[in-house]
């Protein structure tokens, strides 16, 4: 047993060193340590890393979640109690400078947590000023509880024993719970302890937003509701949704017996309800403390009204142990469908389960039953103010093949703003639809003018909603989720009308080049995000970037394909339903054959221009910053900016890559009439390589995958830094404002398909396999077409099972060695070396 993870390192011997890589041990569980394959531990409190842990040790069930902060903590600056409910937004202004700045943040709802304790005549617990003995945190993910052992001693000399388990319950998803044992080790006497209910949170997760206003709550009534039961109801200031909370607070012996206890009600602090409660400990005998807390909104589904429906739920919860054997057998079901099974290092192996463990507590089936998109941050923090980027684009593939309802269910929060995103065409002059880069509630452009810049102290403009390449992340999330399910019903009924839609806004903001005989996009900003417009510009964005160009292309030609796939089915009123022309098909079809794709010295150009932008000194930055992380806001405070220089924030062009095999990127480009061979592949990747400073958590998942094949020690190493990112929190202390979702999804997505060489495309399922050697074997199974099928993979042979159902047979292509395969078959594919 080691008690520092850097004593166990990653062996990156004889490893391709990336820049910046130092060659040190990768502490992939950010100072945690392994105590099973399926348990992270932290020993010791650590006040510097408490925001990080509160977010590792997030709970939640999709639709909602609580941070791992201690419960007789408030917001302080180290702890930050936070609350979300999946989809719950509220929108304020602020006045700034004569200006008034309009945000719409998802909300931090009432702290189901606070649990007090003190001994009778000492001073109120609290871990940064009581004198600490021990203190453990283990998140079991299997089991998705997280416990808690501390012991302390006050300044009489007294030694407490608390341990603390903690769910927020997966089956039933209004509810959750905290069981709190006292052991009194040393002494007996009076405990008191505080159970309580607090409405006057703020969102205060984000330095960045000191300036805005916070309060997106008003507390409408407390009350004592029961012996042991308190109600606190809120309302949302603008969007005016009822959060209603109540919790139940039991006492029992060690042997489980109800103990009659003192109560009182807790008075004092505005906005919060509670009771205070006298227990009578003797030493060596410990008496448990039971909360039990159910949270609804107006907003929910089969409710009359939410004070009503969590005082039912309550009163139907069972107690802790009830609950706790029906929440492992939900977490179970999940874990028989998503966990993927990896011979490799014991901290690989947890890692990737930690990452897959907060996407079902951000994303679950719950997630379904509610409007509610893709946060970029999940359920665990207030960064990007909970907002949906194009990152589900990252989300998608790990559902599409496990829980495809839930793909569908989460599509469909696109399809209900797809009017919204109509009227920002129109707005903008454009037809089609036109959606945001940031999206909430409604599907309005949520992208602020203006970010404050801590560096500088000041306000800069923000011209991120630039990014037209939304709208090609959401056709292709349509396309992807059909290739695998074949669900024609909602391609037609929903897929079909964004697609096309989208296929009609980018041919709107196309021109034609009469010289070139060229279509080109200007005023945009692509992917990379780093380059806003030419160096000494007064306008905003750029001409032909890449990326946007040929992805252009690809979503004209499955709008093309949408059309003839459902000939015969419904085409006939889509036709007439959405007003589609011959004369609009033809131009779909010309345009996605002549867009222009600008190069320079032999390699794909981000964006027209970019060769003759100056080289980034990358040497001298990182030994002075060391990683480059924030690279822009140093420039900025220097004077300069990132639009100087060929320096990518994330990857751009080899997205490219990422999202199309080379097979299909060279028919794409030889459409275009581009000749993209290999040399030219390869050339590209090293240039951008070179040039990347990963200023985004998805910037090594793109990497990694592109270098699969090209050097498979390098994305091996890739694949370890993406797995650090927010476990050891590398991007600058951001994880605690919430986990990068995107990013631990695509984790998940490279072992799944990259490894494997997985892809759904043309009705076919590809198997072209080539395991790192790190990676000695795989065990998965996936969802295709109706098909549960076993897969498991070494460096030698492919198994493929598929389980006894009534699906039609599949296409599946091994190394380029077509069979067809019917329910219950059981094939094994030599691998060549």
């Amino acid at each position: 047993m080691v008690t520092d993870l850097a004593d166990l390192p990653v062996d990156l011997v004889g490893l391709h060193r990336l820049p910046g890589d130092t060659g040190a041990p990768q502490r992939l569980l950010g100072g945690g340590r392994p105590s099973t394959g399926w348990t992270l531990r932290y020993d010791g409190y650590d006040p510097g890393r408490e925001g990080l842990r509160e977010v590792l040790c997030t709970l939640g069930n999709g639709y909602l979640a609580t941070r791992g902060a201690a419960a007789e903590c408030q917001a302080d600056g180290v702890h930050y109690p936070g609350t979300y409910l999946s989809g719950l937004y509220n929108r304020l202004t602020t006045p700034i400078d004569g200006r008034l700045i309009e945000h719409e943040h998802l909300v931090n709802a009432p702290n189901w947590l606070p649990l007090r304790f003190r001994v009778a005549d000492g001073d109120w617990f609290s871990p940064d000023t009581g004198h600490l003995i021990d203190h453990q945190l283990e998140l079991d993910l299997r089991a998705g509880v997280l416990t808690r052992v501390l012991r302390w001693c006050d300044p009489s000399g007294r030694l407490t024993r608390v341990q603390q388990r903690r769910l927020v319950h997966l089956a039933t998803p209004h509810i959750a719970a905290l069981e709190t044992t006292f052991t009194a080790e040393n002494w007996s006497g009076g405990l008191q302890v505080c159970t309580g209910i607090d409405g006057g949170v703020v969102n205060a997760n984000l330095p960045e937003d000191a300036p805005l206003t916070r309060a997106h709550l008003h507390t409408e009534q407390t009350r004592i509701t029961d012996h042991d039961t308190i109600l606190l109801t809120a309302v949302t200031t603008q969007s005016r949704i009822r959060i209603a909370v109540a919790a139940r607070t039991r006492v029992r012996d060690g042997a489980g017996h109800d103990v009659p206890v003192s109560r009182a009600p807790h008075s004092g602090e505005a906005s919060f309800v509670g009771q205070d409660l006298d227990l009578d400990l003797v030493e060596g005998r410990p008496v448990v403390v039971e909360k039990v807390a159910a949270i609804a909104t107006s907003r929910d589904p089969a409710i009359s009204e939410p004070a009503s429906a969590v005082c039912t739920a309550l009163g139907r919860a069972g107690d802790f142990f009830d609950l706790l054997v029906t929440h492992e057998r939900a977490w179970q079901r999940l874990w028989d469908l998503f966990d993927l099974t990896l011979d490799a290092d014991d901290e690989v192996t947890l890692a990737l389960r930690l990452h897959t463990f907060h996407l079902l507590q951000a994303l679950s089936p719950h997630t379904a039953q509610l409007d509610a998109g893709v946060p970029a941050r999940g359920l665990h923090g207030e960064g990007y103010h909970g907002h949906v980027f194009w990152d589900e684009m990252f989300v998608f593939p790990v559902f599409n093949l496990r829980m495809p309802s839930l793909s569908r269910a989460l599509l469909l929060y696109r399809w209900r703003r797809l009017e919204q995103a109509r009227h920002a065409a129109r707005t903008a002059g454009y037809r089609g639809a036109m959606f945001p880069w940031q999206s909430a509630s409604d599907g309005r452009e949520e992208t602020p003018d203006e970010l404050f810049d801590r560096r500088l102290g000041q306000w800069i403009p923000d011209f991120s909603h630039l990014q037209r390449h939304v709208g090609i992340a959401i056709a292709y999330d349509v396309w992807q989720y059909y290739q695998v399910t074949a669900d024609v019903d909602f391609l037609a009924e929903y897929g079909a009308e964004m697609i096309i839609e989208i296929a009609r806004f980018l041919t709107s903001i196309v021109a034609y080049d009469p010289v070139e005989e060229r279509y080109g996009i200007a005023g945009i900003v692509g992917p990379d995000e780093y380059h806003t417009a030419y160096p000494g510009a007064r306008d905003a964005g750029l001409r032909d970037n890449a990326y946007t160009n040929v992805m252009t292309a690809w979503v004209l030609r499955r709008a093309l394909d949408v059309i003839n796939l459902l000939t015969g089915h419904h085409c006939g009123l889509l036709w007439e339903q959405l007003g589609i022309s011959e004369v609009e098909t033809r131009l779909w079809e010309q345009v996605s054959r002549r867009m222009r794709v600008p190069f320079h010295d032999g390699v794909i150009s981000q964006f027209d221009g970019y060769g003759q932008l100056a080289e980034f000194d990358f040497d001298a930055y990182r030994a002075r910053y060391g990683d480059l992380v924030g690279i822009d806001a140093i420039l900025r405070a220097q004077g300069m900016s990132p639009n100087q220089y060929q320096l990518s924030k994330q990857a751009d062009v080899l997205m490219l890559l990422y999202l199309l095999s080379a097979e299909e990127l060279r028919d794409l480009f030889a459409r275009l009439g581009y000749d993209l061979d290999g040399p030219t592949i390869e050339a590209t990747v090293r240039y951008y390589l070179a040039r990347v400073a990963h200023g985004s958590s998805l910037s090594r998942i793109a990497h990694c995958w592109v270098q699969a094949r090209a050097d498979r020690e390098q994305s091996w190493a890739l694949f370890l830094q993406a797995l650090r990112a927010d476990l050891d929190d590398t991007r600058g202390g951001s994880t605690r404002e919430g986990v990068h979702l995107g990013a631990m999804a695509g984790t998940v997505d490279l072992a799944l398909r990259c490894y494997t060489g997985l892809e759904t495309r043309d009705d076919t399922l590809y198997f072209h396999p080539l395991l790192p050697t790190q990676l000695h074997a795989l065990h998965a199974e996936l969802c295709y077409r109706g098909h549960w099928i076993v897969v498991d993979l070494d460096h030698v042979r492919l198994r493929l099972l598929l389980r006894p159902c009534q699906a039609a047979p599949i296409r599946v292509d091994v190394d380029g060695s077509v069979h067809f395969l019917t329910a219950g078959d059981q094939r094994e594919f030599d691998l060549a070396r």
